[in-house]
């Protein structure tokens, strides 16, 4: 399964499970952020005292990889599979550099 990088900010609520902010930087360099629940973003046991911002994944599906206008290397996924997730804006497809992903 594909993932993409994320850098979870703060903590939100300690409804169980949990629940972080996160920022996902898009290849323009715009930062979306997500309200999830913290075992969606990692495995470790974030809490209000854990220390911020920490590195998170978001698992997602690659649409396309390509190369941009200025030749480097970018992806369009989409974060809605396989586990729902969407921006605090409602989006789920970005565009991010291709050093961003990695596999969960």
């Amino acid at each position: 399964m594909d993932g993409v990088r994320v850098e979870i900010v703060r903590f939100l609520d300690d409804a169980q499970p949990g629940w972080v902010e996160c920022a996902l930087t898009d290849a323009t360099g715009w930062r979306w952020a997500f309200f999830e629940k913290v075992p969606i973003v990692t495995a470790e046991p974030l809490d209000a005292n854990s220390t911020y911002p920490t590195a998170g994944v978001i698992a997602c599906e690659v649409v396309w990889r390509e190369l941009d206008a200025a030749g480097r290397g970018v992806a369009k996924i989409d974060t809605d599979r396989p586990f729902g997730v969407a921006s605090t804006d409602g989006e789920t497809r970005f565009v991010v550099p291709l050093e961003s992903l990695v596999r969960v």
